[in-house]
């Protein structure tokens, strides 16, 4: 029996992985869980929102399944996300962005992959205010060849294992001439080793106004990490929401899978927030355990619980919705 580390998250997070654990079980799939509290819930317990002892289960388990965490503003404690990414060198972040027949959306079948390289840019951390008074500040984004080359071979790497025809660089090297230039040097280079593949390259802007006008056009998208964030996102709304978004950050020995919405604390407490994001994000864990047949049956039941109409919660059925719970029982009967 593998043991995975179970981080419920904060606001609606425990009800959704609830419903994703009920789900996972329904599978067959036999797996032990070391829940652990991160976010507000450690903050309130060790007045730390990531405790050692998270990290060391983390270490030991080698999986994460992680519910939604909330960052106070302002309050100096680190975001326990980019916590763990750096801790644990997470520098792959994958985010799917695929269409659901019954979700309403701007566009329909949509499937593409986004990699943002997870651990570098103006994500690292590196910023400090230049005077006493606190009237300017400066971050500083670094970008290595070193992680440049990682990411996108893990992009080439799985656009040829799962068949994808296309990937696509998304950059900034026309004004960020070394730190955007040296990403999209190093993919160029890399994809030279992918001669079955095609491969081209976007500047940020036209790559964003082109993904709203087509996205049917992309397929495997490659990009630094603040670009990575915001892409993801506004893909995700192509397709209906980050309702429906699942995420994986992925380094060379853990992997931790999560919904990528937030806590929403408006509605915690009342089962009414859609599962799907973490049921997904559950599939693609045992994707990556290799548990196929399971996550396949979840990917499946996912979709005809979404495209019958009638099983689901407000935000993707608002005329007649269901609770959180329900969704949950409704794709565990179509698995």
């Amino acid at each position: 029996m593998r043991t995975i580390t179970l981080i419920p998250g904060d606001g609606i997070g425990p009800e959704i992985i609830s419903a994703a654990l009920e789900v996972i079980k329904a599978t067959g799939v036999q797996i032990e869980w070391e829940y652990q509290e991160a976010g507000l819930a450690a903050i309130e317990k060790f007045k730390d929102p990531l405790p050692k002892h998270v990290l060391e289960s983390i270490q030991r388990n080698k999986i994460v399944l992680k519910g939604p965490l909330t960052t106070p503003v302002g309050s100096g404690f680190r975001s326990v996300n980019v916590a763990i990414r750096k801790e644990f060198d997470l520098y792959v972040n994958l985010r799917p962005v695929k269409s659901f027949q019954g979700i309403p959306s701007i566009w329909h079948d949509v499937d593409l992959i986004i990699f943002r390289e997870n651990t570098e840019e103006f994500y690292s951390g590196i910023e400090h205010y230049i005077d006493s008074i606190k009237s300017a500040a400066e971050a500083i984004g670094i970008v290595t060849r070193f992680s440049s080359e990682r990411i996108s071979r893990y992009a080439f790497e799985y656009a040829r294992t799962h068949k994808r025809k296309k990937v696509t660089i998304v950059h900034k090297a026309n004004i960020l001439k070394y730190t955007s230039g040296l990403f999209l040097e190093v993919g160029q280079q890399i994809s030279k080793e992918y001669p079955d593949i095609e491969t081209n390259d976007k500047i940020i802007d036209n790559f964003s106004m082109q993904l709203v006008m087509n996205p049917h056009q992309f397929d495997v998208v490659v990009t630094t990490n603040m670009f990575g964030d915001i892409l993801s996102d506004l893909s995700a709304g192509l397709v209906g929401g980050l309702g429906m978004a699942p995420g994986a950050n992925i380094g060379k020995e853990i992997a931790m899978f999560e919904a990528v919405h937030g806590s929403a604390p408006d509605i915690a407490g009342k089962n009414i927030a859609n599962p799907s994001a973490i049921i997904l994000a559950s599939a693609m864990m045992l994707r990556h355990l290799g548990e196929l047949d399971a996550a396949i049956r979840i990917e499946i039941a996912v979709a005809k619980t979404i495209a019958e109409g009638k099983k689901g919660t407000r935000d993707i059925n608002p005329d007649n919705p269901i609770t959180t719970d329900q969704m949950a029982e409704a794709i565990i009967k179509n698995m």
